[in-house]
């Protein structure tokens, strides 16, 4: 009976990990495919004139250098676009990666480290490949010197934020500070992405693209680690001299 009992719950739990496996490589190629779909509109001009109405919408209509709302909202878009600078993100990833590595959870610490930074680089060689240029139908609230398709900040936030609550959720015992890791991160990506509509340094099609490409990124990691990176902390190696003495 307890045999019949141990492979039906095996059974049952091979299937359940084969459902979950089939839900995120569809994910992966939902945003694969949506990703190159935005691209392939961006690089023929098609999404120009939504974007343009986008930003024009966000600008008062007598002045297009005065954003609607009150005159803190400004202050605190700007502040939330900082979080997705290569600045902030490069501290969050290091503290993580220390975390990590000081909770001896020296595998998913290096391969944290390599995500980010893979995924920094590619969205570097996707800007230069499909070249967009800034937008320049409303003034830039902020400085900016770089091409415009998909957006680094939203990108990169999505990148790093969704990379690190995914593999630090791995470190989690309970479900409910998974949750609260994951819902953090995507919470975070998207007040960057958004930020940069807001300030006009980016079409909507931009940040949509860095979110695509940011989120099939750590959805990759994400489902590279569940297969093969350990979450669990190594043994602390025995000192040497540590046995207690034998005259005591």
């Amino acid at each position: 009976m307890n045999y019949r009992r141990l492979v039906g719950r095996a059974a049952q739990r091979f299937v359940s990990m084969e459902q979950a496996s089939l839900l995120f490589f569809a994910l992966l190629a939902g945003g694969l495919f949506l990703f190159a779909k935005l691209t392939s509109e961006v690089l023929e001009g098609e999404a120009f004139a939504l974007d343009e109405l986008m930003l024009l919408a966000l600008r008062q209509a007598g002045d297009p250098s005065q954003t609607i709302g009150p005159a803190w909202l400004n202050h605190a878009v700007r502040d939330i676009t900082a979080l997705g600078g290569v600045t902030v993100l490069s501290i969050m990833t290091i503290i993580t990666v220390g975390y990590l590595v000081l909770s001896r959870r020296f595998e998913i610490a290096v391969f944290t480290a390599g995500s980010v930074l893979g995924g920094w680089t590619a969205s570097s060689l996707l800007k230069i490949l499909i070249a967009r240029p800034r937008p320049d139908i409303v003034p830039h609230l902020v400085d900016v010197s770089d091409l415009s398709f998909p957006s680094g900040h939203a990108m990169l936030s999505a990148v790093t934020y969704l990379t690190l609550g995914a593999l630090l959720s791995r470190a989690q015992s309970t479900r409910s500070t998974r949750l609260f890791m994951i819902g953090a991160a995507v919470f975070l990506t998207l007040l960057v992405g958004l930020s940069r509509v807001f300030l006009g340094v980016h079409y909507p099609t931009d940040v949509l693209g860095g979110w695509c490409a940011g989120a099939t990124w750590a959805l990759a990691c994400w489902m590279l680690a569940r297969r093969y990176i350990s979450a669990r902390p190594e043994p602390e190696a025995s000192v040497a001299g540590s046995d207690p003495d034998p005259r005591d």
